[in-house]
């Protein structure tokens, strides 16, 4: 008979699970111990159960949604669970409470319950672990979420074709998550002396608590990974919006100048009730190389995202949380961010210093021509000339809008590639799939233009209408 404590403790972490989560588990764990389920219902020690054999069958289980050093994070993870009456650690066998205790803790837990789990899938041996270790089970989980959502189809539109290689992207988003890690003196140690500093169990629970993507990548890892309670209705707005439906690349031949980790991380950055799609407005391989493109493919459209690639190969940009038009003020709101993704993936937020948000004139004599974000004129955190191909990011020592550092290689550059993406639902001024142009509704107008010999010109630039692509 089992102990009154386990038994208690056990029902106590099934009772999380709703009914079909717990018969979603119990079938994941009698597919990976060889028994069917049947059986494993009618063995009045069911929970007793164990599996010998569980981290071969994970493996294979896993082989190909999950890279391996993940699968083996995860064993770990429910190796290191101590039940009341056993000797922790000698057995290679997983009982099937510790199994749902796993699961319970990481899917359902605080970050107290979630601690000691994740300190054994850093480390075997939990204890006291350097930055190094944390840094490598980062990249680990965020290389995991890449390939399980690539494997599971689960990127919306997105793929590894149509987004810059990921690996860079996987690297940079460790470094900013693990830019989070605080010593218990409030200190932030960087670079190489990050990877030689002893982190305690404390200051690792304290960062797992304050860094959200790191509980909700486990989650994802989890549920797709080992395919188990992913299609159930208690799925986080963490989760659902996690990567954003991509709209408007599809058999275009582009590559994004976003990789996958960028996406995640920027998306998660976004006014929440715009984190559930992107649509590309504008990429110069596209549109061309030309400012009055740019206006006119970006004004009155939204909320947009704009990111740019500088011919040394930095890449960064900005929110803005307004329809562009072009006028010779400021505007936007306190949404508006810059953004950095390489060689460092980070976002800045308003200080309050002013409201120099976004700026997009064309066409004036007594204003500066171009758009701009933060700082000031001539001081823009981020601006692109109207000279399409210029531009400038002079942030010393930071941008007073936004505390940016300089975002491009050099403070004047030239542009190489320039993307804006509208975010969320696009706003009823924007129009709608089939609006007619103003030529189809002024014939007149149609027909000056033909007795001018520009008939043609207006005709090649009308975007070609796309059908959904939901089922990416």
């Amino acid at each position: 008979k089992m102990g009154n404590a386990e038994s208690n403790a056990y029902q106590n972490h099934l009772s999380r699970f709703l009914p079909e989560e717990q018969s979603d588990i119990d079938g994941l764990f009698d597919t990976l111990s060889g028994s069917s389920g049947s059986a494993g219902a009618k063995n009045a020690k069911a929970a007793k159960k164990t599996c010998s054999l569980l981290f071969l069958s994970l493996q294979a289980h896993t082989r190909e949604p999950l890279p391996e050093p993940m699968t083996a994070r995860l064993y770990n993870g429910m190796k290191s669970i101590d039940l009341p009456g056993k000797s922790a650690g000698l057995s290679e066998q997983i009982a099937k409470e510790q199994f749902v205790i796993f699961m319970s803790n990481l899917l359902k837990g605080n970050a107290d319950e979630k601690i000691s789990i994740i300190m054994r899938m850093i480390a075997k041996t939990g204890g006291p672990l350097k930055g190094k270790q944390i840094q490598e089970f980062t990249e680990d989980l965020i290389t995991s979420v890449v390939h399980v959502l690539s494997y599971r189809k689960e990127l919306k539109g997105w793929s590894l074709e149509n987004t810059r290689d990921s690996s860079s992207g996987v690297k940079a988003l460790a470094s900013e998550l693990l830019s989070e890690l605080k010593l218990p003196d409030g200190t932030k140690p960087v670079g190489s002396q990050l990877l030689e500093t002893i982190f305690d169990q404390s200051v690792i629970e304290d960062w797992v608590y304050r860094v959200p993507q790191i509980s909700v990548f486990l989650s994802v890892v989890i549920r797709q990974g080992l395919h188990v309670l992913h299609s159930l209705p208690d799925q986080t707005n963490d989760i659902l919006n996690l990567v954003p439906h991509c709209k408007g690349i599809k058999g275009r031949g582009v590559v994004s100048l976003f990789d996958i980790p960028a996406i995640i991380y920027i998306n998660s950055h976004l006014p929440a009730e715009m984190q559930h799609k992107w649509q590309l407005l504008f990429s110069s391989r596209l549109h061309g190389e030309s400012f009055s493109q740019l206006c006119a493919h970006i004004v009155n459209k939204g909320p947009c995202l704009v990111i740019m690639r500088d011919l040394d190969g930095f890449l960064f940009g900005g929110f803005a949380s307004h329809s562009w038009e072009v006028k010779p003020q400021f505007q936007g709101d306190n949404r508006c961010f810059l953004f950095s993704v390489f060689p460092t993936l980070a976002v800045y937020t308003y200080t309050g210093y002013n409201d120099h948000y976004m700026y997009l004139n064309h066409g004036q004599q007594t204003m500066p021509n171009g758009l701009g974000m933060g700082g000031q004129h001539g001081y823009f955190g981020l601006w692109i000339d109207s000279d399409y191909g210029k531009g400038h990011s002079k942030a010393k020592p930071r941008c007073t809008t936004y505390n940016s550092p300089q975002l491009s290689a050099k403070e004047d550059f030239t542009l190489d590639a320039m993307e804006v993406w509208a975010v969320g639902d696009a706003p009823e001024s924007a129009g709608r799939k089939g609006k007619k142009s103003i030529l189809d509704v002024d014939p007149q107008a149609q027909a000056l233009l033909e007795m001018a010999g520009k008939s043609r010109q207006s005709e090649g630039l009308r975007e070609p209408v796309e059908e959904d692509e939901d089922g990416d």
